[in-house]
């Protein structure tokens, strides 16, 4: 036999079960969110640098290593989404 004051704990429980459950889901999907925007971006910045992807491998293993330190990685600039496309002339620049 319960008691009102054991079913209204009890009520009580359930009740932050519940919002406890809900809370876990909303960080699971949160940080799936926070996942898939640090890729996007990890993407945009990868392909922004113009490095021919069977150099790219080298490069992130070389950067991994710490042997690429002391190296200057040069790449050719990208142009701007609303910039014309860099010309000969400019690329000699």
């Amino acid at each position: 036999m319960t008691t009102p004051r054991t079913a209204k704990v009890e009520a009580e429980l359930v009740k932050a079960k519940a919002k406890l459950t809900e809370q876990q889901d909303k960080i699971k999907e949160l940080e799936q969110k926070r996942t898939e925007y640090e890729n996007t971006e990890i993407v945009e910045i990868v392909r922004g640098m113009n490095v021919p992807l069977d150099q790219l491998a080298a490069m992130l293993t070389k950067i991994k290593d710490g042997s690429a330190a002391s190296e200057k990685i040069v790449t050719k600039p990208q142009p701007a989404k609303n910039e014309a496309p860099l010309k000969k002339e400019d690329e000699a620049l």
